[in-house]
């Protein structure tokens, strides 16, 4: 059997296969409440045999979005828009359905990326962003506010809040945002983190309030449902975060009950320097699994079946995870059964589009 199309079990929740859809932002809410859009695209997207759907950055309070349009889950209206869309979706596919709740930090109100991103001003319908300290994202950016005791636990108690609102509407999983440079990776980084308190300075310091934040949301979540977190490895930028630092997080999230970690990179400065190819993200991946044991979910440039196939065979990971890559062709896990000789589910107004001469490709 194709380790790609093998069942793989978190806590109560058995993935059909190894295919994650990473979160991909869509910008297309309106004061955080989903729209068609959101119905249209996750619609789509569950009707491509990937073993796992994770929504997109949901922000637990509206400070916290990327961008005014950004999906928010702390108020009614948002909890309320999105239950219907999630049961609208699930009437017609079997897969499970995560969420990944985050907050943008000093990267919140931006433009969305067609709109030429950059800072969007308050006069102009944005907001003053918040994070661990006072310094922007860009030297052109407003500086942030930075969170005092106050904050910090208003924005704990979001993530709570917001962690509670999708265990009622009912996702599979919930994946906290640890990454991309957006809040909780900016508490980690020393470039993005110069506080003199309990959170800042030692990497232990560094830790404590992503750690806090994760301990509040695995208490909300039933013990039968798993919890990811995403990391970037490394800020690609001298003196900043790295996968040794990394792996110290790993471990400390490991012992507080984490089910998976969803491995990225950089994100948290503009200065950084990547040299991208097809998979260069899996090494880290590799290299946290191997020093932890921790369950890993691979991405990046990962587009080939038989590049994902081997991933997972070498054990450097156990899950590939597909973001844009599945916007372009949201059938991939189609293409990949049949270039590996395995099988996956298809809704039953499909199941007459297989090829002739192709073998048994759908459940």
């Amino acid at each position: 059997m194709s380790a790609l199309f093998t069942p793989w079990s978190l806590r109560s929740l058995t993935l059909a296969n190894r295919i994650v859809i990473a979160p991909m932002c869509q910008y297309s809410a309106k004061d955080g409440t989903a729209s068609d859009w959101h119905l249209i695209h996750l619609g789509t997207l569950s009707q491509s045999g990937a073993g796992l759907l994770i929504l997109e950055a949901t922000s637990v309070e509206p400070e916290g979005r990327i961008s005014p349009e950004d999906l928010g889950l702390w108020s009614d209206e948002n909890e309320a828009a999105l239950a219907e869309v999630i049961a609208r979706v699930r009437a017609w596919s079997p897969m499970p359905i995560g969420v990944q709740i985050g907050h943008a930090g000093r990267k919140a109100s931006t433009y969305a990326p067609w709109k030429g991103g950059g800072q969007v001003a308050e006069a102009d319908g944005g907001w003053v962003p918040v994070a661990p300290s006072a310094l922007p994202f860009r030297n052109a950016d407003v500086a942030p506010i930075a969170l005092d005791a106050d904050g910090l636990a208003r924005v704990k108690a979001g993530f709570v809040a917001t962690t509670e609102r999708a265990m009622r509407i009912g996702f599979d999983m919930v994946e906290i945002h640890s990454a991309h440079g957006y809040l909780l990776h900016q508490f980690l980084s020393p470039l993005s983190n110069a506080r003199t308190d309990a959170y800042g300075g030692s990497l232990e310091n560094r830790m404590r309030f992503p750690l806090e934040v994760f301990d509040a949301v695995r208490a909300a979540v039933p013990d039968d449902k798993p919890v990811f977190v995403r990391v970037s490895a490394t800020d690609w930028v001298e003196g900043g975060w790295d996968v040794e630092e990394c792996i110290v997080y790993a471990k400390a999230l490991q012992a507080r009950g984490l089910d998976v970690i969803h491995v990225s990179s950089g994100g948290l400065s503009p200065a950084q320097q990547i040299a991208v190819s097809a998979g260069y993200q899996v090494p880290f991946a590799d290299r946290i699994r191997q020093e932890t044991g921790l369950p890993t979910l691979a991405v990046g440039l990962i587009t080939d079946p038989a590049h994902a196939e081997e991933i997972l065979t070498s054990g450097k990971a156990d899950a590939i995870a597909l973001a844009r890559g599945i916007l372009y062709d949201p059938r991939w896990p189609w293409h990949a059964a049949a270039a590996l000789g395995a099988s996956v589910h298809a809704a039953d107004q499909y199941l007459r589009c297989q090829p002739s001469g192709l073998r048994q490709l759908f459940k």
